[in-house]
């Protein structure tokens, strides 16, 4: 099951690892990615700190993490294709994947009906 956050990421949880990309909204709105600024596998994030950001042509666009944990791989696809992002935004354009260090964190999150109305919202 899929989780968001008010900033536009989602994160898909398997076992103790959640994969982590931002959503179709976000991308639509960033425009198309020209460069993914990926951090390195190792790192340790905060739930709210900057995780990576993406690049545009339109502007450059902090990603946060959704949850605090440990990057154990990232999307190597990206560093050749950002454009991956823009074609499946939720799907081959995951950015990192993380090993959660607290579980509970994830209740924080949005199920997909209250982002599709945060979206609406928004506009």
């Amino acid at each position: 099951m899929k989780r968001f956050t008010k900033t536009h990421e989602w994160i898909q949880v398997e076992n103790s690892v959640g994969t982590i990309g931002i959503t179709e909204y976000a991308q639509e709105k960033l425009g198309d990615v020209v460069y993914a600024d990926l951090p390195e596998v190792g790192k340790t994030v905060k739930k709210g700190e900057i995780l990576l950001s993406l690049e545009s042509v339109k502007a450059a666009s902090d990603v946060y993490a959704p949850v605090s944990g440990k990057v154990v791989e990232v999307n190597a696809a990206l560093e050749d294709k950002p454009e991956i992002v823009n074609k499946d935004a939720e799907g081959e354009g995951w950015l990192v994947k993380v090993e959660i260090i607290d579980p509970a964190e994830l209740d924080d999150l949005l199920n997909e009906e209250d982002y599709k109305k945060l979206c609406e919202e928004e506009g």
